[in-house]
């Protein structure tokens, strides 16, 4: 396959575009406030019944996504596994992509009255995206050389926030100016916005999906063998990977501070909602705000990272996240959330990109078996969100504030630094063997 080809680099950043829309309008602005309003009533407070058993609603929302993706650290190394020996990586790109899409469709149903339906499709949907994120992103060490692998991250995550602050500036106008198109329900706005991100999400695969390279479809039945040597690549890339200090290291530090980011990003939401009161309007302004800052922030991490270093940068961003989160504990208004927010946007694009371009650059050249090494990579990242999101559940129901919470994805935060700062000292034992070699 030819690296560095402009056209299957831009078609794969479209894959960001397309499915980045279902991270800004479903977890991040429009679900999560028109989930704690429609949820929140005068008779019962927070409190809502999910098949008979009561839960406070942002705690049934984060425990819904957590099973998501407790579901998909079950099945990604089976299916990765499928995908590097029968070659049909874009396949199950598709195939995700779809069951994604159409639950965003779904959720246009959504109301009160059919809160088992809604959380039902805002997990598949969850589902749908973590799959298709975890195939294209074993695509990158394939289309890109390592010298290029961290400029090609970064696009892909810059394309993401690109599309998704366009489809959000649509739906922006139809939740706050409903008057304009004569809408009365105002369920409807937030519900077609749902619509919308769901055709978006399907719409702009189709690009990545003409121009990534073929893979050769495979019809045999799933048998017993098949699904064992997924759990057998998982086991073989851990053994491997316990033989490669750097990479061994990066992972420890990257699962103990993805509880914290990943969580932070799903639940941001809810807190400004919920314990600031900001509203939809406020919320959805200061998501975009995050969206766009975001955008520069991959870009500037990127630049830095060639300057001084992946590892360095890292370091320097995980220290940014604590004091974030230590201030988050404090804030009481809503330009104090502003102030955070536009920090969370600068560094969330570049630990996300910078961390999948670091982990891909010291993969074992020429590997076969990228699906497999991002397998374990998505796996170490989704079970760090599972945790990070029962934790944060957890914790506000048991103390019934969410600031109780932000303290725990802290103490993740520290751990991942310390994490980091044994890997920095990993990368200088590394180049001093690479000098006297």
């Amino acid at each position: 396959m030819e690296k560095n080809n402009k056209k299957v680099i831009r078609s794969w950043a479209f894959f960001d575009w397309a499915n980045s829309a279902y991270n800004l309008v479903i977890t991040s602005t429009i679900f999560p406030a028109y989930y704690t309003i429609i949820t929140t009533t005068k008779e019962h407070g927070d409190q809502v019944s999910f098949f008979g058993r009561t839960f406070t609603n942002t705690a049934l929302s984060n425990y819904a996504l957590s099973v998501a993706y407790l579901v998909m650290v079950i099945l990604l190394p089976v299916l990765s596994s499928m995908a590097d020996y029968r070659g049909n990586k874009k396949l199950f790109m598709k195939l995700f992509t779809y069951m994604g899409g159409f639950a965003c469709i779904g959720l246009y149903f959504f109301k009160l009255d059919s809160l088992e339906f809604g959380i039902i499709c805002f997990a598949i949907a969850a589902m749908g995206y973590v799959g298709g994120v975890m195939f294209n992103n074993s695509y990158l060490p394939e289309i890109a050389t390592p010298d290029q692998q961290d400029r090609v991250s970064a696009k892909g995550y810059a394309y993401g926030y690109i599309g998704s602050v366009l489809l959000q500036l649509v739906c922006f106008v139809f939740v706050l100016k409903p008057e304009l198109f004569g809408i009365v329900d105002l369920s409807f706005p937030p519900r077609l916005s749902f619509l919308l991100v769901g055709l978006w999400w399907i719409g702009f695969a189709q690009i990545s999906f003409r121009w990534l390279p073929a893979s050769s479809p495979n019809h045999e039945a799933i048998n017993k063998r098949v699904i064992h040597s997924g759990f057998q690549e998982l086991a073989k890339v851990w053994k491997q990977l316990k033989h490669m200090e750097f990479l061994k290291t990066l992972l420890l530090a990257f699962f103990f501070y993805s509880m914290g980011v990943q969580t932070i990003m799903l639940a941001a939401a809810g807190f400004g909602e919920k314990t600031l009161h900001l509203g939809t309007a406020k919320l959805i302004a200061v998501i975009l705000i995050i969206q766009l800052v975001a955008i520069a922030g991959a870009m500037l991490m990127s630049h830095f990272a060639k300057k001084i270093g992946n590892v360095k940068v890292l370091i320097f961003v995980v220290i940014i996240w604590i004091a974030t989160c230590l201030c988050a504990y404090f804030i009481t208004n809503e330009y104090q959330f502003y102030g955070l927010a536009a920090i969370v946007g600068l560094i969330m694009g570049g630990i996300q990109s910078l961390s999948r371009s670091t982990y891909s650059k010291y993969l074992p050249v020429n590997t076969p078996d990228t699906a497999s090494y991002f397998s374990f990579y998505d796996v170490t990242e989704k079970l760090a969100i599972v945790i990070g999101l029962f934790s944060f559940a957890f914790i506000e129901e048991a103390t019934g504030s969410m600031r109780n919470s932000i303290l725990v994805l802290a103490s993740f935060f520290i751990i991942g630094l310390v994490f980091l700062v044994l890997l920095r000292r990993v990368e200088v034992k590394l180049a001093s063997a690479d000098r006297h070699s």
